[in-house]
C-alpha cells in the first residue's frame, strides 16, 4: 500500500469518526442546553412540581426502560421467527408473518395503545411495552429474514462439507453473517420505540410524554419544551448507540 492509500485511509477513518461523534454532541447539547433555559426561569410552584432535577430523570430512565423491554422483546420475537420461515420447510409462513408485522407498523401507535387497554382493562408498564414492540416489529423481522437470505449457498454447503450440522452452520455461519442486516433493523426500531414510547402515559406506563401532556394541558411552554427537547435528545441518543452497534458488534470481516 502507498503512502498516499494510507493517507487516504486515515482520512477516511478521521472523518468517520469525526461523524460518528457528532449526533450525541448535537443531542447532550439539546438536553443541557434546554435545562439550562428551563430552570434559568421564575418557575411557579406548580412548575417546579414537574420541572426539577429528581423528577426529570426519573422519567429519563422510564423511558429508557420502556425502550430497552421494547428492544428485547422485539428481538426475541423476531430473529426466532426469522430463523423459522427461513428453513425451508417453513418457507411459506413468511408472506403471512411479514403481512401481520406490516399491520403492526401500519397502524397508528396510538391506536394500538388504546385498543390494547380497552382489551385488558389495565394500564401500567406491560400495557404501554407490548401494542409498541408489536409496532415496532418489522423492521428487525424484515432485517433478519434478509440477512439469513442472503448467506451465500456456497458458502452453507462449504461448512456442510466440513461436517458441520445444521445448528452449528446457523450458529457460527448464518446468523453472524446476518447481524449487520439484524443490527441494521434493530436501529430502526430502537428509533420507532423512543418516538412511541412518549404516548405510554396514556396507560400510566410514564416516560417523557408524561411531561408534554402536563405542558399541554397547563398549557405551560416551559414543561412542555422540556418534554418534547428530552424526547428528541434521547431519540438521537439512542439512535447513535444503534450506529455504534452496527459499526462494532458484526463480524470482523465485514467491517
Amino acid at each position: 500500500m502507498t503512502a498516499s492509500a494510507i493517507s487516504q485511509e486515515i482520512k477516511a477513518d478521521s472523518t468517520s469518526n469525526l461523524q460518528l461523534w457528532i449526533q450525541p454532541t448535537i443531542a447532550l447539547i439539546l438536553a443541557a442546553g434546554v435545562l439550562v433555559w428551563a430552570f434559568s426561569h421564575d418557575l411557579t410552584a406548580t412548575q417546579k412540581a414537574t420541572i426539577n432535577s429528581s423528577y426529570i430523570t426519573e422519567l429519563v430512565l422510564q423511558h429508557l426502560a420502556l425502550t430497552a423491554a421494547i428492544a428485547t422483546i422485539v428481538l426475541l420475537v423476531s430473529v426466532p421467527l426469522a430463523i423459522l420461515v427461513t428453513r425451508r420447510r417453513f418457507r411459506w409462513a413468511a408472506p403471512f408473518l411479514i403481512g401481520v408485522a406490516n399491520i403492526g407498523q401500519a397502524a397508528p401507535a396510538i391506536g394500538l395503545l388504546v385498543l390494547f387497554f380497552l382489551w385488558t382493562a389495565t394500564t401500567g408498564f406491560w400495557i404501554g411495552v407490548l401494542p409498541i414492540a408489536f409496532y415496532s416489529l418489522l423492521p428487525v423481522l424484515r432485517n433478519s429474514m434478509l440477512g439469513l437470505q442472503e448467506v451465500d449457498a456456497a458458502t452453507i454447503d462449504a461448512a456442510r462439507g466440513q461436517g458441520m450440522s445444521e445448528p452449528r452452520i446457523l450458529g457460527q455461519v448464518e446468523l453472524p453473517l446476518a447481524v449487520p442486516f439484524i443490527l441494521a433493523g434493530l436501529r430502526t426500531s430502537l428509533v420507532l420505540a423512543v418516538g412511541t414510547a412518549t404516548l405510554c402515559f396514556l396507560v400510566d406506563a410514564g416516560g417523557l410524554g408524561i411531561l408534554i401532556d402536563t405542558g399541554y394541558k397547563l398549557r405551560d411552554n416551559v414543561t412542555l419544551v422540556v418534554g418534547a427537547v428530552l424526547a428528541v435528545a434521547l431519540a438521537l441518543l439512542v439512535d447513535w448507540l444503534g450506529a455504534l452497534a452496527e459499526r462494532y458488534l458484526g463480524p470482523k470481516g465485514l467491517r
